[in-house]
C-alpha cells in the first residue's frame, strides 16, 4: 500500500532509535492515533499521524546498527519542502548525536531532546543546548515526551515552521551519560533468566485468565446460540445449513474464538503495552541479546514471537517495527513455534482428553527447541554477524506506566486482530463448511493415509492433519475417542507436535503474503513443511527407540516386536477402556481447571534499583 501523500504536500518525518519516545512526542503533537502504511512506494512500513495540521512519518526505531540503512532508505524518499524530526535522549545524547547526525546532514529539520527530566535531576542545565543552538543555527528543543507542555508544543510546532539545514559539522560534546541503576535484569549470571520468566508471564496470565473465563462464559454463550441453531437447524438447504451450524459452521466455531481467542488477544495486548509503556521490553531485549543474536533474532523480536501466542496476525504486523535483516527470521519463527489461543487451547484439550495433562511440558519443550532450531538454519548471515550491534546496549529507565500510553500500545494490536484476524476468521470458516460438504477434506485426508505410518501414526490422524493446516482448532480431532484409543502417548505428542508445525494456518499465511508477497509466504510454508517433518520424524522415532531401550533395561529378552506387543498391552487397552467422550462436550470441559501461578562521558547513575 502506498502513502497517499500528494507530492505538495509536506511531510514531517521522524527518526531515532529504539525507546526515544518518538511515539508519545509524536502522539502528543497530532493528538491523533496513527496509521501503518508503506512510505512513499519503499518497503519502509512507518506509523503515520494525520492531525493538528501535521502529517508525521514515524520511521521504526533503529535498533541495530544496520538499521541505518533502513532509515538512509526513508530518508531518500525526502522531498526538498520535507522536514527532519532528528529525536535524542538526553541520557545518551553524545552517543546519539554521534550515530544519528551523519544521517541527516543536508536534510532540513529540527532536533528534540527527550527524556530532559532525567538530565536536569542530575543538575544539568540547558546551556549546553544553547550553545549547540547558536553553533549549528539548528533549534534544539529539550522536553518531557512524557509531559509534554502547553510552551514546549507551541515552540516545536513553530520550530517546524522554519527548519534549518543540518552541517555536516556535528554538535560539541555534552560530556555526559546517565544511567539508572542496575537491576537483576542486569545481573551477570542470571538476569536472562529473570528477563525470561518476564517475557512468559503474560502467556501464562493470558491462559489462566482465559480458562477461568472460558469456563464461566461458555455454557453462557451456548445457552444463548441454542435456540438460534434450533431455528437454524430446519433450513430445507443443506449447504447453508452447513456453513452455518454444521461441524465448521459460523454458530459452531463463532464461540470460541470469542470466549477463547478475544479474551487472550485482549489481556496479552494489555500485558505488552504495560511493558512497553514502562521501558521493561528494551531492559528485556538488552538482557537477551546475547543469547539470542547468535540465532539471528533480538529480545524484541522474542517478544513479538511470544506475543503470537495471542494471536499471530498482530505478531506478524508487529514486525514492521523489526530490523531489516531479521524481519523474514521473525516472520518464519512466528509461523513455526507461536501457538495462538487456538491451537494451545486444542493442544491441552487434546491432552486433557487422553487424560495425559503433563504431555503439555514436553510438548512446549520440543516446541521451544525445534523453533530455535528452525530459526538459527533460517537466519541470514547478516543477521547473525558480529558487527551488527545493539544500538541501545544502555540501561533504559523504568517508568510508571500510564493507561493512555498503555491504551495507545495495545490500540494497534486490537484493532489489527479485529480488522485482519477476524474477518479471514470467518472466511476461512464459510470455505470449511463447503469444502467438508463437497468432501473434499476426507477426501485430501484419504490421500495422506499412508503418509501417516512414516510418523509411527495411524490413519486416523490424516484428518486433524488437513484440518489443522487451515485453522489450528483443527487439532481438537484427535480428541475424539476413536482416534485416541489409537495413539499412544508418543503419538499423541507426535501428532499434535506435527499439526500445530506443519504449516501456518491460513490466516497467518494470508497476513504473511500480504505483508510481504505471496512467493515468500508459499516459499515460508514449503521450509517450514520441511523442517516440521523432520523434527516430527525425529520425535516419532526417537522416543520410539528411546522407550524401546528402556524396556529393553527391564527385558533384556525383548525384540522390537516384544515392544509393540508392549505398547499394546500398556497403553492401548487402557485407551481403550475410556468411555467418557470428551469430544462431544463443550470446548470448555477440555480446558484444564484454572490454577494461580572522544572525551570519557561522566556515568551517573540516578534512580532506585527495581526488580
Amino acid at each position: 500500500m502506498l502513502l497517499l501523500t500528494s507530492p505538495a504536500q509536506r511531510s514531517i518525518v521522524v527518526i531515532g532509535k529504539e525507546n526515544t519516545g518518538k511515539s508519545q512526542l509524536v502522539a502528543s503533537l497530532t493528538g491523533c492515533l496513527p496509521y501503518s502504511i508503506n512510505f512513499r512506494g519503499s518497503t519502509i512500513a512507518c506509523d503515520t499521524y494525520v492531525g493538528g495540521g501535521l502529517t508525521v512519518v514515524d520511521t521504526p526505531g533503529i535498533l541495530y546498527r544496520s538499521d541505518r540503512i533502513t532509515t538512509q532508505a526513508a530518508l531518500a524518499q525526502l522531498e526538498a519542502h520535507d522536514t527532519v524530526l532528528l529525536v535524542i535522549k538526553a541520557t545518551h545524547v553524545d552517543e546519539d548525536l554521534a550515530d544519528l547526525w551523519p544521517l541527516v546532514v543536508g536534510k532540513r529539520g529540527i532536533v528534540v531532546i527527550t527524556f530532559w527530566d532525567k538530565a536536569s535531576q542530575a543538575g544539568f542545565t540547558q546551556q549546553i543546548v544553547q550553545c549547540w543552538d547558536q553553533t549549528s543555527n539548528l533549534a534544539f528543543i529539550p522536553v518531557d515526551a512524557r509531559h509534554l507542555t502547553p510552551a514546549q508544543h507551541h515552540n516545536i510546532r513553530a520550530a517546524l515552521q522554519e527548519p534549518t539545514i543540518f552541517s555536516s559539522r556535528q554538535p560539541i560534546l555534552a560530556g555526559w551519560r546517565i544511567e539508572p541503576r542496575p537491576t537483576l535484569l542486569e545481573h551477570p549470571q542470571f538476569g536472562w533468566l529473570v528477563a525470561i520468566i518476564l517475557l512468559l508471564l503474560p502467556t501464562l496470565l493470558a491462559v489462566w485468565f482465559a480458562n477461568s473465563f472460558a469456563a464461566v462464559a461458555d455454557p453462557l454463550m451456548q445457552a444463548l446460540i441454542q435456540p438460534l441453531i434450533d431455528v437454524l437447524a430446519n433450513i430445507p438447504l443443506t449447504l447453508p445449513r452447513e456453513m452455518l451450524i454444521g461441524r465448521y459452521g459460523l454458530l459452531t466455531m463463532g464461540p470460541l474464538l470469542w470466549v477463547w481467542a478475544v479474551p487472550t488477544v485482549i489481556l496479552y495486548a494489555l500485558c505488552l503495552g504495560t511493558y512497553k509503556a514502562s521501558g521493561l521490553v528494551e531492559r528485556i531485549t538488552v538482557a537477551l541479546h546475547p543469547l539470542l543474536h547468535p540465532l539471528g533474532l533480538s529480545g524484541r523480536d522474542l517478544v513479538r514471537v511470544v506475543m503470537g501466542f495471542g494471536c499471530n496476525v498482530p505478531a506478524v504486523i508487529s514486525t514492521r517495527a523489526c530490523s531489516s535483516c531479521a524481519r523474514k527470521t521473525c516472520m518464519s519463527a512466528i509461523a513455526f513455534g507461536s501457538a495462538c489461543s487456538y491451537q494451545f487451547g486444542a493442544t491441552l484439550a487434546v491432552f486433557s482428553a487422553a487424560h495425559r495433562p503433563g504431555l503439555v511440558i514436553p510438548y512446549l519443550g520440543y516446541l521451544t527447541v525445534t523453533t530455535l532450531v528452525y530459526t538459527r538454519l533460517i537466519a541470514p548471515k547478516s543477521a547473525r554477524s558480529r558487527h551488527n550491534q545493539l544500538m541501545i546496549e544502555h540501561r533504559t529507565f523504568l517508568e510508571r506506566p500510564r493507561w493512555a500510553t498503555i491504551w495507545r500500545e495495545t490500540q494497534g494490536t486490537l484493532y489489527q486482530f479485529f480488522t485482519n484476524a477476524i474477518p479471514i476468521f470467518v472466511a476461512i470458516t464459510l470455505i470449511a463448511s463447503i469444502l467438508d460438504q463437497l468432501s473434499l477434506l476426507s477426501a485430501a485426508a484419504s490421500i495422506i493415509h499412508p503418509l501417516m505410518q512414516i510418523f509411527r501414526l495411524p490413519p486416523e490422524a490424516a484428518l486433524p492433519m488437513i484440518l489443522a493446516s487451515i485453522r489450528k482448532d483443527g487439532l481438537l480431532l484427535f480428541a475424539e475417542p476413536e482416534t485416541l484409543s489409537a495413539l499412544t502417548p508418543l503419538q499423541i505428542l507426535t501428532g499434535v507436535y506435527l499439526a500445530g508445525v506443519l504449516l501456518p494456518c491460513l490466516v497467518t499465511a494470508l497476513t504473511i503474503a500480504r505483508e510481504q508477497s505471496l512467493r515468500f509466504a508459499l516459499a515460508l510454508m514449503g521450509r517450514q513443511a520441511i523442517a516440521a517433518t523432520c523434527f516430527s520424524l525425529i520425535l516419532a522415532w526417537g522416543g520410539y527407540w528411546c522407550s524401546g531401550a528402556l524396556a529393553n533395561e527391564g527385558h533384556p529378552s525383548s525384540t522390537s516386536s516384544d515392544l509393540w506387543q508392549f505398547h499394546a498391552m500398556t497403553e492401548l487397552p487402557g485407551l481403550r477402556a475410556r468411555t467418557e467422550t470428551y469430544a462431544n462436550t463443550e470446548f470448555s470441559s477440555f480446558l484444564p481447571r484454572p490454577r494461580l501461578f572522544g572525551s570519557v562521558p561522566k556515568l551517573i547513575e540516578v534512580g532506585v534499583a527495581v526488580l
